[in-house]
């Protein structure tokens, strides 16, 4: 069901990309997309805290977002008249969770690609 957050359509189902995750400070909300529902309790939860501790540290709105190669994308969108969105913050997090979660964004990038894409594992 589509937000609007100060004119701006938070439609995650029109997207190109397939949305994983995503949490807004301006409406206080966290997203979870169900057709990863069979991922493990504890990954939803990692998931959960990266984009809600996000977006209360720099504002916006975050979403993790696979584009249709399979990469999962840091997607940061922000309202024109938030002056308090911090985009210095914004791009630390954001090089600290692609550091400190390498294993698990590349792991999801793997599930995503099998499971979703049908895309056969093939050692290199």
């Amino acid at each position: 069901m589509p937000e609007m957050i100060n004119g701006y359509d938070f439609d995650l189902t029109r997207s190109d990309s397939t949305v994983l995750c995503g949490a807004s400070s301006y409406v206080q909300k966290y997203y979870f997309n169900e057709k990863f529902k069979m991922l493990p309790d504890e990954i939803k939860n990692e998931l959960k805290i990266m984009c809600v501790s996000f977006t209360e540290e720099a504002g916006g709105i975050l979403t993790l977002e696979f584009d249709k190669s399979g990469t999962l994308n840091f997607c940061v969108r922000v309202d024109d008249g938030d002056f308090y969105f911090d985009d210095i913050e914004s791009g630390l997090k954001i090089s600290s969770y692609q550091r400190k979660k390498e294993e698990l964004l590349t792991q999801l990038e793997l599930f995503y690609k099998i499971v979703i894409l049908g895309e056969s594992c093939k050692s290199k």
